[in-house]
């Protein structure tokens, strides 16, 4: 979708339909669909949010889509009837479905914004499947999906890409075009998948917006048309299409710098219990609603299961982490830069939460793998923002938890962990960095990498060097590279190396950018710490 001016649109021309989205078809009077799921479907697409496929596992995967004939519909209901409406999926080893190897039905009820989530098993490992839905007398777009090796396996590699921050705001999601012409098995969300504010006629894309995406989100209603708005991209919806995914959420899913079950910091600090309670409970999901999430991370009410783990045969484990949901409050009440914060060294303050770190830490003891991969939210290596004498240090990433960042990267190091690798976003900056077992002398050894990814859109246009840039890579010799433009982190992993390759877009904030390797870090086995490459 190009920019547009001042022209007025109409609700299908903004969302600009092409892609993925065009091909569902209508298959005549047939059998499929719910009683009476016609009559609404008949002249619109039911599946105008695409499809998607995630958590992969050696026998199966989850799959999903959200059937929304009028993503836009102000009520949030993507104009479904209040009744639940049968979905039908299939999986076949081939895109035509010649060889459909599982087959079934779920039910998408108006409880759940008409999504579903068939968690489908029985797969063989490490092979590529085809799945498709259908509904009301349509058939969805095809996706592509993929299983994990065996666990006893030992894969030669492991290719994927990771990503997160698209404010839909600031700019195009053309990075995702790139990733899904990449030649890897998946794609890791670390966060910021939507963005909670008001989106107006003042955007960095230059169009004009419906008037119902004028409001911040508060309520399930405006949450979900906030995913409509994000997920009706085309490029969003091809990338989704080609990989499974596995996704986590940061704040901006909720609202900016949350910390557990409060937000003292921001736009609308200090709400009451009750009331902060009741938007996690709407954001949370909604999230879910519009991801392909497993059951075991549906949410009860204000809380949400995140953190699990997910094997690569024995070449690497996938560790997703949750750094909100468990939270201590921001050290010192403030997000930062801000030097003297002894708060932030309180030995009793947690990132992780209690239950979460003593459950991550006990994965490093059990994990056989070659790689340990962290999905993180927020930076772990130290930042400091600032050449004068005195740290300057922002307090809402683990630089405001240095207890547990040091429980972490101790008990890597005492534990033996091979290969301890943080993948990273929120910071829509891209670093790569060594991570230091104490930041707070110089002389400690490195025990672990960390690639922290830019964002896909957020801020808008970006810049390769920036006075920022600069300060940080003097003040953090522990920091190797900065980058400041869009895009996204390309990983490939094998026996004896990770190497991160920074894919960088020159623009964002009208479509269509091609896409470059800005700069590729490599971690060799048994050596930790980044290197270029």
């Amino acid at each position: 979708m190009g920019p547009v001016g001042a022209s007025r649109m109409s609700r299908r021309g903004f969302l600009g339909f092409g892609g993925a989205t065009a091909t569902a078809m209508v298959v005549g009077t047939g059998a499929w669909g719910a009683s009476g799921a016609r009559a609404f479907a008949e002249s619109r697409d039911l599946f105008r949010l695409g499809v998607a496929s995630g958590d992969p596992l050696p026998d199966g995967v989850v799959l999903w889509t959200r059937l929304a004939p009028d993503p836009f519909a102000p009520d949030g209901k993507a104009g479904m009837p209040h009744r639940p409406v049968k979905v039908e999926y299939e999986v076949a080893r081939d895109e035509r479905f010649r060889h459909v190897v599982r087959s079934g039905a779920a039910v998408a009820t108006p409880e759940l914004g008409h999504s579903v989530h068939p968690e489908i098993q029985g797969l063989q490992p490490g092979r590529e499947y085809f799945y498709r839905f259908r509904a009301g007398g349509q058939v969805s777009p095809t996706g592509r999906t993929r299983t994990l090796p065996p666990r006893t396996s030992n894969p030669r590699s492991l290719s994927f890409a990771f990503a997160s921050c698209q404010a839909w705001q600031d700019g195009y999601f053309t990075a995702f075009d790139h990733i899904a012409d990449e030649d890897i098995e998946m794609v890791v969300h670390l966060g910021d998948y939507i963005y909670e504010y008001e989106i107006t006629n003042s955007n960095r894309r230059g169009v004009q917006v419906p008037a119902q995406f004028g409001t911040e989100a508060f309520d399930l209603a405006r949450y979900r048309l906030q995913y409509s708005l994000y997920k009706s991209e085309a490029p969003l919806q091809k990338a989704h299409a080609r990989f499974p995914w596995i996704v986590t959420l940061d704040d901006h899913e909720v609202v900016n710098d949350w910390a557990g079950d409060t937000v003292i910091l921001g736009r609308h600090p200090n709400p009451s219990p009750e009331a902060f309670a009741a938007r996690k409970t709407a954001a949370f999901q909604a999230f879910y609603e519009n991801l392909p999430l497993r059951r075991a991370q549906m949410p009860d009410g204000p809380d949400i299961r995140l953190h699990r783990r997910l094997s690569y045969g024995k070449l690497a484990t996938l560790t997703m982490i949750d750094t909100k949901s468990y939270r201590d409050t921001q050290a010192c009440g403030v997000l930062g830069p801000v030097a003297g914060c002894d708060e932030r060294l309180d030995p009793d303050r947690t990132l992780l939460g209690d239950r979460q770190r003593d459950w991550l830490l006990d994965g490093f003891s059990r994990s056989g793998s070659r790689w340990h991969i962290l999905g993180n939210q927020a930076p772990m290596a130290e930042g400091d923002w600032s050449l004068e004498p005195g740290k300057q240090l922002w307090m809402d990433p683990w630089d405001g938890y240095a207890a547990d960042r040091a429980a972490v990267l101790g008990a890597a190091h005492d534990r033996g962990v091979r290969n301890l690798v943080a993948i990273t976003g929120d910071r829509h900056q891209n670093y790569a960095c060594d991570l230091k077992r104490d930041f707070n002398d110089p002389d400690s050894p490195t025990v672990a990498s960390e690639f922290v990814g830019t964002s896909v859109s957020s801020s808008g246009d970006g810049a390769d060097m920036t006075n920022e840039g600069k300060t940080l890579l003097a003040a953090n010799p522990h920091m190797k590279f900065f980058n400041a433009q869009r895009g996204y982190v390309r990983v490939n992993v094998d026996r004896e190396r990770w190497q991160s390759d920074f894919r960088v877009l020159p623009y964002v904030q009208k479509p269509g950018a091609p896409v470059t390797t800005r700069a590729s870090y490599v971690v060799e086995d048994r050596r930790p710490g980044v290197q270029p490459a």
